[in-house]
């Protein structure tokens, strides 16, 4: 597809969603936070789910067979009005560069995209904590791919745990105060671990509900989907000033 990226005058048939974000083809419920949860947004979003293509082909499988799917919900985001484009799966970072090339806007993947900028923030000797989905799916790939750094300390949601068996078995109910539990402790696993984390960063794009609970709890930056939408959205839609 062929836009003009600096105009601000193309054909628009939906108006006032500057955000487009393709969601996996899932059925589990999604709490207000979540990136598939519209209240989520402060701003208007317009959601394309990309059919067919479920978690567990974009985790364990070969995220590149399912590119055709996503460059058509580009096309369908693009031409609907949107400026920009998320994803509902930080494991999306493997197919970064293609969906990248391939979108004439701006293209936020992956939760993963703002580990440069955490680090460059943080005291010299803090890093980043990644809180993985899992975390033998995770490669190399996914970290070079979006321009971060390998090594960085990890902690793995439980493989029996609410959060990863709802997502697996497309539970129609969830339970906050249990998934709460379950990313906690992940945390403080993670933390004890390795305890020059300075910061934290979800993969998950279902767990921005927790992250002010890790806040709180830890004292420590959280940062998840959310916040990399909402900074790609800034810049889309700068703040108006005006002098009094």
């Amino acid at each position: 597809m062929v836009v003009d990226k600096n105009s601000n005058m193309r054909r628009r048939p939906v108006h006032g969603a500057t955000i487009g974000i393709m969601v996996l083809d899932t059925g589990f419920e999604r709490l207000p936070g979540d990136v598939a949860h519209a209240g989520t947004w402060s701003f208007p979003v317009q959601y394309r789910v990309v059919t067919g293509v479920r978690p567990q082909d974009v985790i364990e499988g070969n995220p590149e067979k399912a590119l055709p799917a996503f460059y058509q919900a580009i096309d369908d985001l693009v031409a609907l009005g949107v400026d920009g484009i998320s994803t509902s799966c930080g494991f999306l970072a493997m197919v970064h560069p293609q969906l990248r090339a391939y979108s004439p806007v701006p293209v936020a993947s992956s939760s993963l995209l703002q580990i440069p900028l955490i680090l460059s923030t943080l005291p010299a000797d803090n890093t980043v904590g990644v809180i993985v989905s899992d975390r033998k799916a995770m490669t190399d790939h996914h970290f070079l791919n979006v321009g971060a750094p390998l090594g960085l300390p990890m902690g793995e949601l439980a493989h029996d745990g609410p959060i990863r068996s709802n997502m697996r078995n497309n539970a129609a109910r969830v339970s906050y105060d249990a998934q709460e539990r379950d990313i906690l402790n992940v945390v403080e696993a993670m933390l004890a671990e390795t305890p020059s984390i300075g910061a934290i960063v979800s993969e998950c794009a279902n767990l921005p509900p927790y992250s002010q609970a890790i806040e709180r709890k830890f004292g420590l930056p959280v940062y998840d989907i959310v916040t990399l939408v909402e900074w790609l959205h800034a810049g889309l839609r700068p703040r108006g000033y005006r002098a009094i």
